[in-house]
């Protein structure tokens, strides 16, 4: 079998995307806030149906812009279930993350978890929409409102995803999203600060851009976090592909579950959601059996991976001595299927059998 990785990138018609770059050499204009990626964030807040989207280099970037807009200071309450740089974003703008254990089923940020720990110096929640799949938003919400916090929603899956039947980036003060050439739909790097408060994109705007308002006028603090033409001109190249994408990676999540869910356990959707499938993560009994069957696929060229892994209150650097329990044990047990564009039930079929004959071994 020829390497199989967990995601490969999705392009566009060569001659779709040729078109955009030939009116870039036309024009000349590469980076500084071109017209495509104005067209780029105008076509995405109809699509996403959010008020504003902020296009920026990447995820990590827009949840660190995303914080300084709304002064986040002291400590932020997040989970430990989620990739490093929900965690390490924090960190690096100088907010203590708090770690609020995870729901079991679902993974995601329980919401009688952050309660645990709320105090005078936590400013902010910042709950991670695990694979795209839905936190209990409104319990959130609410918490943050009776406790006067603000939400930062880490969305970096969510593209195409709904919440009761609406964007699910019009929660929270803001949400962010990744364009990373991994992700469902991407820019090759980028990513977006989504908000429907005007006074916050705003902010987000001039931040991206050194703090600069005018030819000779700088407002405030920023940094250079601005995504170029040519991410932007990838995007809009991809826009009339989702669609096609998630229905794609439905056949691929139906076929693992159909083939695996007798042996393995997978996470449990929260009900309210419409899915874009962009991970199949699967959980093993133990981390003894994850590890058998990972060497047997990787033996046979197939390359899953364990995403998330470690659990983020276990990193070194935090010198965090309080455990979150069940991010801990779902991290050791879990490893993501590969999943992209076109890969054929045959490989599905027999990366599953790989599985389900390593494991009745064990």
């Amino acid at each position: 079998m020829d390497k199989i990785n967990i995601t490969k990138i999705f392009l566009p018609k060569k001659e779709t995307f040729i078109k955009y770059i030939d009116r870039i050499y036309s024009s000349g204009w590469v980076t500084n806030n071109g017209p495509f990626v104005k067209e780029f964030e105008k076509k995405h807040e109809s699509f996403l149906g959010v008020r504003n989207v902020v296009a920026v280099s990447n995820g990590t970037l827009a949840l660190q812009i995303a914080y300084r807009c709304m002064n986040l200071k002291g400590s932020a309450i997040t989970t430990p279930y989620s990739f490093v740089a929900t965690t390490s974003s924090l960190v690096w703008e100088g907010i203590k993350p708090i770690f609020a254990d995870i729901n079991r089923k679902t993974l995601t940020i329980e919401p009688d978890n952050i309660k645990k720990y709320l105090s005078k110096d936590i400013t902010g929640i910042v709950p991670v929409h695990v694979y795209g799949n839905a936190c209990e938003i409104e319990e959130i919400d609410d918490i943050a409102n009776k406790n006067d916090l603000k939400v930062v929603y880490d969305a970096a899956h969510c593209i195409g995803v709904t919440y009761k039947n609406k964007s699910i980036f019009n929660y929270g003060d803001a949400s962010i999203v990744s364009f990373h050439a991994t992700k469902l739909f991407h820019t090759i790097e980028g990513g977006a600060i989504l908000t429907n408060d005007d006074h916050i994109a705003e902010k987000a705007r001039l931040m991206r851009d050194f703090g600069i308002s005018g030819e000779d006028t700088i407002e405030s603090v920023g940094i250079n976090a601005k995504m170029n033409e040519i991410e932007a001109a990838m995007g809009l190249s991809l826009l009339d592909n989702i669609e096609s994408l998630i229905v794609d990676r439905h056949r691929v999540w139906n076929l693992y579950y159909s083939n695996l869910s007798d042996y393995l356990e997978f996470p449990e959707l929260n009900p309210d959601i419409k899915w874009n499938f962009s991970y199949v993560p699967v959980l093993f009994k133990n981390e003894k059996q994850l590890e058998k069957v990972k060497e047997i696929l990787n033996i046979n060229n197939i390359f899953p991976r364990r995403y998330f892994h470690p659990s983020l209150d276990t990193l070194v650097y935090l010198n965090n001595k309080e455990r979150a329990p069940i991010s801990n044990n779902i991290s050791k047990r879990v490893l993501c299927m590969p999943n992209f564009f076109g890969i054929s039930d045959n490989i599905i079929n027999s990366i599953c059998e790989l599985i389900k004959g390593e494991i009745e071994k064990l």
